[in-house]
């Protein structure tokens, strides 16, 4: 699948989820100058490396090849390392006959109301 990453889509999201070029650097695990050449179109990412910084970022791929002007992450990566509570949870509800699940996503709706 071709995408290319847009610079201004990158920056975009980056100030949305309120991170300074460091921080974004850091968290993608990349120099800041690493990271700045994405910002500035020096380097483009390969379509790995683009799903990779959309996942850090909560957003999509498509997000940032500009396919689409909606932010929202299509899918997310959820860490038994990064968040084991979390992860536990998903994969206890992740059987749609679940009553558990069924419970959770009532109380869900309840608090989102």
């Amino acid at each position: 699948m071709e995408m290319t990453l847009l610079p201004d889509r990158l920056i975009k999201i980056r100030e949305a989820r309120g991170l300074n070029k460091a921080e974004a650097s850091r968290l993608l695990g990349l120099s800041k100058m690493g990271y700045l050449r994405y910002e500035t179109a020096v380097r483009t990412p390969s379509y790995q490396t683009l799903v990779f910084i959309a996942q850090k970022l909560r957003t999509s791929p498509e997000y940032l090849a500009g396919l689409t002007d909606d932010p929202s992450p299509r899918e997310l990566l959820i860490s038994r390392d990064s968040d084991p509570e979390l992860f536990d949870i998903i994969i206890d509800i992740a059987d749609k006959k679940s009553e558990a699940r069924d419970r959770l996503l009532a109380y869900y709706r309840e608090i989102n109301k």
